[in-house]
């Protein structure tokens, strides 16, 4: 069966009108003005038409979490977000023990192997901690920061080397070089998340293939003084290092818009994924709800972003992709290309994700079309206009 898209403005490297999509067996067949054989036909009145977007680091939504335990609570979080324009994820755990995150693994694997239902694509899943600084914790749990022990990450990565994507921690920490080296090896992408790190030690595990900030300017470090002597932080080496990546939380809330046309400006769209780092309450009401991995403090949510109870920081967002590209085109003024290329193109990349996030033919037929306010109208899953 072949779909036909017709009277979209369709968005690549710039924006295409008059052209038209045909989609078939779950890819693109053709990006093209001329007209071909089809089964079916959507019109997108006008509407922009964009590959699926990608989400590289997602805690939960709908009330649930990726780490709550079973297979209902991450078909629950990954609904919200499908509604909203995500068609790739990547579930992200939060530091908690070695037990869960073999469990969570469990549990996702079965989801991967078997949805069920019309779910985003889950390509693999997303370690965040915990091998942390604590002084960078955030609303992550302390209790369970270390530094890298080996047996432990190794009897981790055997029990999911088939599904474990990425993995997040803080270079300053003793043996994390080793750590680092040991997911390359495995072929697992390292981050750098919560650190307190210095650009001393960064460049080891940069230059040992460690390519990838975790939500640029939040539990982070930044230039610090040593008797008048200055050292770059996290943030400093990330745009010093030209073949750093860094994600962005463009939510509007975890960064003003001027920042987020700072990074822009300073790293480029193809250095750039938007992310949601989304957690429990994301498409719920405002108010009072458990934290990522059910075990911490609870986090409140109020003017459109989730705190700790204390308000000293956030402890995560609610957003949904749509919001984040919203923001960055409607409030930081970014170009709409551009913010589609951080959503989809970009992190299909970082997460070296083959023929995703492009309207190309033989790319993935993974289409969001939505309006000039970015609201999401359809969401289109290898291809069924039925998603």
């Amino acid at each position: 069966m072949t779909l036909k898209i017709k009277n979209g403005r369709l968005i690549t490297d710039r924006i295409l009108e008059g052209v038209n999509l045909y989609l078939s067996e779950g890819v693109i067949q053709a990006v093209t003005s001329e007209s071909l054989p089809f089964d079916e036909e959507l019109d997108a009145k006008g509407q922009y038409v964009s590959p699926g977007f990608i989400d590289i680091h997602t805690h939960g939504g709908g009330g649930a979490c990726y780490t709550d335990g079973g297979t209902e609570a991450i078909k629950t979080s990954m609904r919200v977000h499908f509604e909203h324009g995500t068609t790739t994820i990547f579930p992200t755990t939060s530091s908690c023990s070695p037990t869960a995150l073999k469990n969570t693994i469990a549990d996702l694997r079965k989801v991967m192997n078997d949805p069920g239902e019309r779910l985003p694509h889950i390509p693999g899943i997303h370690l965040e901690g915990p091998y942390f600084s604590v002084k960078q914790c955030g609303a992550q749990d302390t209790k369970y920061m270390t530094d890298p022990i080996p047996e432990e990450y190794r009897e981790i990565v055997e029990s999911g080397a088939d599904v474990i994507r990425r993995w997040d921690f803080a270079p300053e920490r003793k043996g994390s070089l080793e750590f680092c080296r040991y997911l390359t090896d495995h072929g697992i992408i390292p981050a750098i998340a919560h650190s307190d790190a210095t650009y001393q030690d960064i460049l080891p595990v940069y230059e040992a293939g460690c390519h990838l900030v975790t939500h640029l300017y939040s539990g982070m470090s930044t230039i610090t003084r040593n008797y008048g002597y200055r050292s770059l932080g996290v943030i400093e080496s990330a745009y010093l290092l030209d073949e750093m990546d860094v994600e962005m939380i463009s939510d509007g809330c975890h960064m003003p818009p001027e920042l987020l046309r700072l990074i822009y400006k300073s790293k480029g769209p193809d250095r750039i994924c938007m992310v949601t780092d989304s957690i429990r309450p994301t498409g719920m009401p405002e108010g009072v709800y458990s934290s990522t991995n059910g075990e911490g403090e609870s986090v409140i949510v109020e003017d459109g972003v989730a705190k700790v109870m204390d308000r000293s920081c956030f402890a995560g967002s609610v957003a949904t992709t749509d919001r984040l590209v919203r923001t960055c085109y409607k409030l930081a003024g970014i170009p709409l290309t551009d913010c589609i290329q951080m959503m989809t193109k970009t992190p299909a990349r970082v997460m070296k994700l083959d023929k995703t996030g492009e309207l190309k033919e033989g790319y993935a037929a993974d289409i969001v079309i939505f309006d000039d306010d970015i609201q999401v109208s359809k969401v289109i899953l290898s291809g069924d206009r039925e998603g």
